[in-house]
């Protein structure tokens, strides 16, 4: 009988368990908004044109979903699975838009981790203050061995 090959090894905060949460929370900025235009280039009125803004189905200026998403990118790589840890695959919804000065909150939740390869699938969220979801979808996570790099 084949041993069973640890996958895990080298992982800086070793296997996590299916059903582990973490979560991050942050205040958006306008300066989010300027930040991710540099990166990327988008310059969409929604974003910049207070006036126009106003008049859109949002009612304010919003911040780019990347911005709102980026706190997932946190989530993982910081908490859980932790550091070397990248999205190999995201499928996520955008249900409610995210304005400047709105506290939102990143959740991760493990719905199933492999043994043999440091691979996670999970559940992702991006949840406002008043608890609505803004983003939800799911997401498959790789982390790299980082011990003795």
């Amino acid at each position: 009988m084949s041993e069973l090959k640890d996958g895990w090894k080298g992982v800086i905060k070793g296997k996590p368990a299916n059903g582990q949460i973490a979560t991050r929370s942050r205040t958006t900025k306008i300066e989010d908004i300027h930040s991710f235009t540099a990166m990327t280039g988008d310059r969409n009125p929604v974003h910049y044109n207070e006036e126009l803004a106003k008049k859109s189905p949002f009612g304010k200026l919003i911040v780019q979903g990347g911005v709102t998403t980026g706190l997932l990118n946190a989530c993982v790589a910081e908490d859980l699975p932790g550091p070397g840890t990248v999205f190999l695959n995201t499928n996520l919804n955008f249900k409610k838009a995210v304005g400047v000065g709105e506290t939102i909150t990143g959740k991760v939740e493990l719905t199933s981790v492999r043994d043999d390869k440091p691979i996670c699938q999970m559940a992702v969220e991006i949840r406002d203050s008043a608890g609505d979801i803004c983003v939800e979808g799911t997401a498959t996570t790789y982390t790299m061995p980082l011990d003795g790099l």
